[in-house]
């Protein structure tokens, strides 16, 4: 026998349902970004430890824009390259590598310009008492790599190295990753590596910025002059608007003084509108790998 008051078996099914449905629609809405509000992601390419870069962009960003602005960052270029893909972020900063391999789904935005170029190189660096002359003296010793979806820290070699006829498990008595440009050089000049893949454009600034860790290593090898890393968004973009405000506000910064002092702080010229065909050598080293198997 029911007690007075009670709800029917099949009423409290309905309000346990509407109950965890309530719930589960507040905690997505604390996550999900606010309405208007940029999502804009960094990879490791970007030099993300220093805090006050962070700020400034952030700031500069908001004001250019009108919009609350998110930085979002990540360990892994793949983690940001599957936000974008999936669409759920407005756009961000990433790789020719990956931005090539997922052509079809995404749109460039913008590239970066260093020394007046769109332009940059990947350098395989030695420690300062190395004897190697070449990349072929460095077979059978230990290797650092960036990041499995860098083109600079890891496609740049392993297409060479496949020129060569040769792989890296079979090329270096072992390789790893270490995540991070800075990190590549950290393991170099410490003796950690023998050797590293590493971005020539964080290099160059890490010359400036901390000579006496760069100083314990030097160049062996400049690759040719490749894509910078560029700018993209979902092809299907989340917002049009703000993605023109976004875009629009990178292309500026060079003539705002907040703009340009973030630009001087990344050591960068700006920011320009390319087409993606810029992006073809970086294509063709991803082509030869899938050739060599």
């Amino acid at each position: 026998m029911r007690a007075e008051g009670s709800a029917p078996p099949d009423r409290r099914r309905v309000i346990a349902v509407l109950a965890a449905a309530l719930v589960a629609c507040r905690a997505g809405a604390s996550e999900a970004a606010p309405i208007g509000e940029i999502r804009f992601g960094l990879t490791p390419v970007f030099l993300n430890n220093d805090l006050e870069l962070l700020a400034r962009l952030q700031s500069y960003l908001e004001r250019a824009t009108g919009h609350p602005v998110r930085l979002i960052t990540r360990r892994t270029y793949q983690e940001i390259t599957a936000l974008l893909t999936t669409r759920q972020i407005d756009a961000a900063w990433i790789c020719g590598y990956p931005f090539v391999t997922h052509r079809s789904e995404l749109q460039l935005v913008a590239v970066p310009l260093w020394r007046s170029r769109p332009l940059y190189q990947s350098y395989v660096i030695v420690g300062n008492d190395s004897e190697a002359r070449s990349v072929a003296d460095l077979a059978g010793g230990i290797h650092a790599f960036s990041d499995p979806d860098s083109n600079s820290g890891f496609l740049v070699t392993r297409a060479l190295l496949a020129e060569m006829g040769v792989r890296p498990e079979g090329f270096f008595a072992r390789a790893f990753f270490t995540y991070g440009h800075r990190n590549v050089i950290r393991a170099v000049a410490s003796g950690l590596a023998g050797s590293g893949s590493v971005d020539g454009y964080v290099y160059e600034v890490m010359v400036q910025i901390e000579p006496e860790l760069t100083g314990r290593t030097r160049v062996l090898r400049r690759s040719e002059w490749l894509a910078f890393p560029p700018v993209a968004a979902p092809r299907t973009p989340l917002d049009e608007t703000r993605l023109a405000k976004l875009a629009g506000a990178l292309l500026a910064m060079p003539a705002d003084p907040d703009g340009h002092a973030v630009l001087a702080m990344l050591r960068l010229d700006g920011f320009a509108r390319e087409p993606a065909s810029l992006f073809d050598a970086i294509a063709a080293k991803v082509d030869l790998l899938a050739r060599a198997g």
